[in-house]
């Protein structure tokens, strides 16, 4: 079961406030904050577990990267046998 997405304060903060500009720039629309953090609500629930799931699934393959390189260090350090 996927926990709930929660953003820092902070981060919320620049989130709706990255928000409010694109609506004005690309939109020519305002939008109070309580709109911006309503609508960052809905695409946190609707649309953040995708990209939730993506980040794990580029950590795994960064892992999974890495214990390659473990494994074969370990095979470098095997010693020849009789």
């Amino acid at each position: 079961m996927l926990a709930e997405i929660k953003l820092d304060d902070f981060v919320k903060a620049e989130v709706i406030t990255k928000l409010k500009k694109y609506f004005e720039d690309e939109l020519q629309q305002e939008i109070g904050s309580f709109d911006a953090e309503f609508l960052l609500d809905f695409f946190s629930k609707e649309v953040g577990g995708y990209y939730y799931n993506q980040g794990l699934a580029d950590a795994l393959k960064g892992f999974e990267s890495k214990m390659e390189d473990v494994g074969e260090l370990i095979y470098q350090l095997e010693k020849e046998t009789g």
